[in-house]
Parts: C-alpha cells; sequence; structure tokens
C-alpha cells in the first residue's frame, strides 16, 4: 500500500582510483578518464540473489525488537522466519547516526570509515563555523548561507555497492532514506541513485537532476502535505502506553497519534509516513533502475528514519513509539510484497544505526530512578570557565564540544606545554564530576590495544577505540554513566537520545531473510561489521585480506556454509 492510499578478486583497484580519498576527508578526480574496465573474470556465486537489499531502522533498538517482536505480523515477522541475531553490536562508543550507517555496507568500524560522530570541530576550515558534518563538503559554499552541500567525500572506505560495481560494472548501486547521511554513508562514493528527505521533498546530490521516480513521489506528496492527514490508530497492545508524561508547563508526550496539519512539513518527517514515502520511492527506484533484472547482482540500500525522529521527540515508551512501529511493520510487509511481485530473487538484512533510550522523567517511573538529565557542568562553556581558573589560561573556546558527551577539543592556538596543562585540568574535572565514567584523552585511546573478542565484554577504552580516527577525534572523550541523558533541558522535539558507550545504544537486531531458507536464531553476540563480509560471501564477491573489521556469518542452518567451506 503505496502512501497515497496509506495519507489518510576485489574492490576493483582501477575504478575506484577514480575516486580518491584524501586524508582530509575531501574528493581528489583525476585528471584524465579511467580506462574502462574489462569485462568481469569472476563470476557470481552460482545461485548468488540477484538483488541485495540493506535496510537500516534508525535508532531500532535491540530492546525495541524484543519488546514489540510479539506484536509484529508484517515485515518485521517475515524476517523474523530468517537467520535472526537478536544481539548485533554497533560496537563503538560513539553511537550516533553517521558512524552506526558507516559501518553496516563497509565492514569496518568508524575507526577506519573515519566518521567518528555526526559532527565534530576542525578549527582549521577556511570559514567562521568550526563544527564539520559528517555528510558535507565544508569547502564549498550552499546558496542558502544556513544550509550546506551534501556529499559522502568524509567517508574514507568503500561500501559494498562501490565494490559490487566495481567488479561488475553492469551491477546498480542505489539508496534512498528519509536523512542524507545515511543514503550517504549506506550508498557510497559511487553511486547510481541516491535520494534523501529535505524540506518538503526527496532531493539528492548537488547536480544532480531528480529522475521521475523521485519527481512522482514528491508531487504525490506535495498534495498529502497540502491536505494534511487525521491521526493515525492505535493498536489494542499500544494502549497500555497511553499515558503523559508532562516536561514543562507547556508541553507533555507519550500520548501522540501523529494528526498531520495542512503544510506540517516537520509533523510529516517525524512520523510513520515518511517511511512509508522512502519504501515507495525505494520502490519506485527499484522499476526506473531494473534492479534485480541482470546478470550480476544490484544493491539497494534503504535507510528508514522516523524511529529516530520519534525516539528524540516522544521517548521511546509512548504511544508514538508504539504506533511508530506498527506502522513501519506493515510498510515494510508491503515493501516485501511488492518485490515478491516482480519476481526477483533478493536477499534481505535489516538492522540499525544505533540503539536509544526513553527519557529519564518516565524511566524514574519505570524502576530505573537512577535514570537523570546531565548537568550543565559539563557543557562547553562551563568547563572552558572550570579549566581557566585551574590554569589561568583565557577562558574565551578553551574547550570546545557539540554537546555534554562525547569527543572534546581544546583550543588549537595553545602551545604545548599549555596544552598539556589544560588537558589534565580538563580530565581531572571531568573525573570528579558524578554524571562522568570515563574520560581518556587522545594518546591514551591511541595507546589502546586494537579491541577483541566478543563486542559486549570490551572496556569502555575499547568502544572509544572503535570510534577513534587520530585527524578528527577529540583531544579527550567523555563518557557518561549509564542512564545518564545528555540533555540538559528537554524540548518539544528533543526529548532523549543516544550516543552512548552503553549496550542500550549499542545493541541492534540484526536480520537475513531469502525466500525458502531455513531459519534459526543466533543469541550470541555479533556486530554491524559483519554484515558487509556475509553478504560479500553471498553474492561471490572477493575481497582483499583485511578490507573488513568483521567475519562471515554463515546463514546456511545446515551442514552447508554460505562463507564458503570450512578449513
Amino acid at each position: 500500500m503505496s502512501l497515497r492510499k496509506f495519507r489518510s578478486a576485489a574492490l576493483g583497484a582501477a575504478a575506484f582510483a577514480a575516486v580518491m580519498i584524501l586524508p582530509t576527508g575531501g574528493i581528489a578526480r583525476p585528471a584524465v578518464k579511467p580506462v574502462p574496465l574489462p569485462a568481469p573474470v569472476v563470476q557470481p556465486a552460482p545461485g548468488a540473489p540477484k538483488l541485495i537489499v540493506a535496510i537500516s531502522i534508525d535508532q531500532f533498538s535491540a530492546d525495541l525488537f524484543a519488546q514489540y517482536r510479539s506484536h509484529f505480523t508484517g515485515g518485521f515477522a517475515r524476517l523474523a522466519s530468517g537467520a535472526v541475531f537478536p544481539a548485533g553490536y554497533q560496537s563503538h562508543a560513539a553511537t550516533e547516526t553517521c558512524p552506526g550507517h558507516s559501518t553496516i555496507l563497509t565492514g569496518v568500524h568508524p575507526a577506519r570509515t573515519g566518521i567518528i560522530a555526526n559532527t565534530w570541530i576542525d578549527q582549521s576550515v577556511a570559514r567562521g563555523k568550526k563544527t564539520v558534518y559528517c555528510a558535507e563538503d565544508e569547502t564549498k559554499a550552499a546558496a542558502d548561507p544556513k544550509d550546506y552541500v551534501a556529499s559522502v567525500g568524509h567517508l574514507l572506505v568503500p561500501t559494498l555497492g562501490e565494490r559490487v560495481k566495481a567488479l561488475w560494472p553492469t551491477s546498480r548501486n542505489v539508496a534512498v532514506s528519509g536523512k542524507d547521511r545515511a543514503a550517504l554513508m549506506m550508498g557510497g562514493h559511487v553511486i547510481d541513485s541516491v535520494y534523501w528527505w529535505k524540506g518538503a521533498g526527496f532531493t539528492s546530490l548537488d547536480g544532480r537532476t531528480l529522475t521521475p521516480a523521485a519527481v512522482n513521489e514528491n508531487k504525490s506528496l506535495a498534495d498529502v502535505l497540502s491536505a494534511g492527514a487525521p491521526e493515525l490508530p492505535l493498536p489494542d497492545w499500544c494502549k497500555g502506553k497511553d499515558r503523559a508524561v508532562p516536561l514543562s508547563t507547556t508541553f507533555s508526550v507519550g500520548t501522540g497519534r501523529f494528526a498531520l496539519a495542512p503544510g506540517d512539513k516537520n509533523g510529516f518527517r517525524a512520523s510513520p509516513r515518511i517511511d512509508r514515502a522512502t519504501l515507495d520511492l525505494a520502490t519506485e527506484l527499484l522499476d526506473e533502475n531494473h534492479l534485480g533484472k541482470g546478470k550480476t547482482p544490484d544493491v539497494l540500500s534503504v535507510s528508514l528514519s522516523a524511529t529516530d525522529y520519534v525516539g528524540h521527540g516522544y521517548g521511546t515508551e509512548g504511544t508514538e513509539m508504539c504506533i511508530q512501529l506498527q506502522q513501519l511493520d506493515l510498510a515494510l510487509g508491503d515493501f516485501f510484497i511488492a518485490l515478491d511481485q516482480r519476481g526477483i530473487d533478493y536477499e534481505v538484512v535489516l538492522t540499525a544505526d544505533h540503539g536509544g533510550f526513553d527519557l529519564p522523567e518516565r524511566l524514574g517511573e519505570q524502576a530505573l530512578p537512577a535514570a537523570h538529565r546531565v548537568n550543565k557542568s559539563l557543557l562547553a562553556e562551563a568547563l572552558s570557565a572550570a579549566v581557566a581558573a585551574k590554569t589561568g589560561l583565557d577562558a574565551k573556546d578553551l574547550v570546545l564540544s557539540d554537546g555534554a558527551s562525547g569527543d572534546i577539543w581544546l583550543r588549537r592556538d595553545l602551545a604545548p606545554a599549555d596544552k598539556s596543562r589544560a588537558l589534565e585540568a580538563l580530565k581531572a574535572e571531568l573525573l570528579a564530576n558524578p554524571d562522568v565514567a570515563a574520560a581518556f584523552t587522545a594518546d591514551e585511546i591511541a595507546a589502546a590495544p586494537a579491541p577483541t573478542g566478543s563486542p559486549e565484554t570490551w572496556p569502555l577504552i575499547a568502544r572509544a577505540k572503535a570510534s577513534f580516527y587520530a585527524p578528527r577525534s577529540g583531544d579527550l572523550v567523555l563518557m557518561l554513566k549509564r542512564g545518564v541523558v545528555p540533555i540538559p533541558t528537554p524540548g518539544p522535539g528533543y526529548v532523549a537520545t543516544h550516543g552512548s558507550p552503553w549496550d542500550y545504544d549499542r545493541r541492534v537486531p540484526i536480520l537475513f531473510w531469502r525466500k525458502g531458507m531455513t531459519g534459526f536464531e543466533q543469541p550470541s553476540p555479533v556486530e554491524t561489521v559483519d554484515i558487509a563480509p556475509t553478504l560479500a560471501a553471498l553474492i561471490g564477491l572477493p575481497v582483499p585480506a583485511g578490507a573488513f573489521d568483521g567475519r562471515c556469518l554463515d546463514l546456511d542452518a545446515g551442514t552447508g556454509d554460505t562463507c564458503g567451506a570450512k578449513p
């Protein structure tokens, strides 16, 4: 059912050399046109699927999957009949959208993708604003001073779709999402068609013309936005969650039904309707690009953003999240039916970029009284004043950060001795704060061994190591204690979040499904970096040793091995 009805041998170095990644994360393009690739010597594996469908649900924690699993009847129910890994891990510390999406189809941790966070501070950029967004080209100015030029240039490694295209040039690599950073981090640099939601419709990279699929979808969405839509129904099994949680004298959460006022673009985006629209466009792009119809496999990446917007705006335990997941289950079911109707042999993998944590006001009523909002003393201005008082340094922009957790930078013009004193004072100030679990300097993280073993047992510094890329990471990484929410004051649209090194933000489901496969459930931990090597083996894509941080997961429930013969 479409939204219109719903409205109420390796990478292939020669090819990838066409886009060379610079140390700064920018893109250098060759002066000469690359030599066309010869016909591939390697053929896809016998019986390989014709289409890989990689789905990420933004902020879909393993906890949400477990909580609602018994109520699913649509797409989630289908996937739960396949290979189920309920304890998948975005194993790094910086559990945000951009880093998480960068792991799914590259098979490496953010330490290698270079995507350390959604944003970082680069004091060398030639503009007043020193905060750099993970999916922008900061060397270019947008037409609107408040906007940016979207780019995948900061991603340092190729995606599965790029590897497939490099080996099999006839293959197609397509991505669509409610967020630019999700589509770009899953699609990569060499991508045939890429779209994300912006403002009141879907858009693409600068300089690309919208194809008929996107134009048609945007026209239908314009009608929906113009007319508005009534509330969405509350399933019977959601009624126990229908309780208001006051967050101020002016607003509360917990009872929403997603009524859409005419012209409310933000309301549309933060509702189940944006996921339905994304899946509608994915279906249209499927036809427009003839995906799954060629002799070599295609890759379609779909990132669904509404669960994240709902989680941030309303938390994870009210009617809003309950309705969102029920509607998403139905929308995924319809999407899979559309794939079936086209007679495509496809393999689906579904996971998430990170988990999420409910608002502390509700958690405090639900057996977690330790949950609370972070103290403002951990914000950059307060830390600057505290470090200046201890060191005698100028407090202006002495400490720089993008919130009360994660990477922290010191002002770049400090002399080495002053920087050392400031860093020592900053770490002491943080560790004395009752909200802080750990604070590691860049030197400490760099010297730490690479993480090994099962991700749920990694010490905090190993989780930080998996997110650490020296040219972009901070001078220090701050980790809050479990249950401390890094939002000092809630406001409409931003009451809860993620981003911590704790398992409620790290654990995500990983589900594989293909028609005719024998399903099984493996509760032992795996990682999202295992997805790319698993899919590469499934289609017979050769990859150089060391290209992935993850391992191949055998999806055959019997004596067979989809990873190849065991030694």
